[in-house]
């Protein structure tokens, strides 16, 4: 893809989700979710292969059905109230139907099912760029309408969503796939608590942005495509080996890493809420999440692939990309647990 064409697709990018995330307006937030939408399509189908030109296809589909739906809640709220801005959502249709319409934008089960189709077609930078920066705009306007979005139906799509995520995840073998469901799992963390506490969502946000990012960078540099690429990733650099065996215990919510810090804050606070039940069940169906993280741990960290030579080693190891955002971003995945508590104060 020719430089200035991509840089032009990036910029479409930032400046579609800047458009929806500060705009008080629907149809003004349903221009920045299409540009979104229309910037990433040509980034999804850049290899000219029949699976990425299926992905695309897909990914454009179901957007377009969510932004679809997004245009006709506004609407129909419109009609019935008279105003168009996005903080004053008040009929019951349009809840339902905004709901609907952000969580097959987000990915969420049971509206998941393309995800991991379109992130398997992806490259591994343009799958990166679906499960971060692409949630961004539909996760600000639940913040945006965090007030009049129903409590019960986005506790049930949370619950279904991290059973789904975990559950599905087991039977994986594709690197991507795995993030995929990793993604949808993190995202029921996120929808459970949305309607209660939006701060919480804002730094489970954060450190899901960061968590992912370096991992899926340690995906990008060694070319891990499948778990048995993951086995070979020793002999490139075993100290990055470790640094990602920590990251995949971290979005894992193993303590004391920093992916259990928004898991324990959201667990907390729905006990706050009376909501005692559905914390025992996200604790309990996390463990499904974790068991796939820890499997991959020990495949990248503690198996020795066939190998005919004595050699231990490969002779040099020379990154194909810096390696200045991967340390800052799992330090932070690694490390940021134990300073939370003089940020929280």
């Amino acid at each position: 893809m020719s430089p200035t064409i991509y840089t032009i697709i990036l910029t479409s990018l930032a400046t579609g989700t800047i458009i929806t995330m500060s705009s008080f307006h629907w149809l003004m937030a349903w221009i920045g979710l299409e540009i979104n939408t229309l910037a990433i399509i040509p980034n999804i189908s850049t290899t000219h292969h029949p699976r990425s030109t299926e992905a695309a296809t897909k990914y454009f589909l179901t957007q377009a059905a969510a932004s679809a739906l997004i245009l006709f809640s506004s609407m129909i709220n419109a009609w019935q109230t008279g105003y168009w801005d996005i903080t004053q959502l008040s009929s019951t249709p349009s809840h339902i139907l905004l709901t609907v319409a952000l969580a097959m934008k987000l990915g969420l089960a049971p509206l998941h099912f393309w995800l991991p189709e379109v992130l398997q077609g992806s490259t591994m930078s343009t799958a990166l760029i679906i499960v971060t920066w692409q949630k961004l705009a539909p996760m600000s306007l639940i913040f945006l309408t965090m007030n009049n979005l129903s409590t019960t139906i986005l506790l049930t799509l949370g619950l279904t969503s991290s059973l789904v995520g975990g559950w599905a995840g087991l039977n994986q073998t594709q690197t991507r796939k795995i993030m995929a469901y990793s993604s949808i799992a993190h995202l029921g963390w996120m929808a459970t608590i949305s309607s209660i506490m939006t701060n919480i969502l804002v730094m489970n946000l954060l450190i899901y942005l960061t968590m992912t990012t370096s991992l899926f960078y340690f995906l990008i540099v060694t070319k891990s495509k499948t778990i048995q690429n993951l086995t070979t990733i020793w002999t490139l650099s075993p100290m990055m080996t470790i640094m990602m065996m920590l990251s995949l215990l971290s979005l894992g919510g193993l303590p004391p890493l920093t992916g259990f810090l928004p898991k324990w804050l959201i667990m907390e606070e729905l006990i706050n809420q009376n909501l005692t039940t559905v914390t025992i069940f996200m604790a309990l169906i996390s463990l499904l999440s974790l068991f796939f993280y820890i499997r991959l741990a020990y495949t990248t960290t503690l198996t020795l692939s066939p190998n005919m030579t004595q050699t231990k080693f490969k002779w040099r190891f020379y990154p194909s990309m810096k390696t200045t955002t991967i340390l800052i971003s799992t330090m932070i995945t690694i490390f940021m647990m134990p300073m939370m508590s003089t940020i929280l104060m």
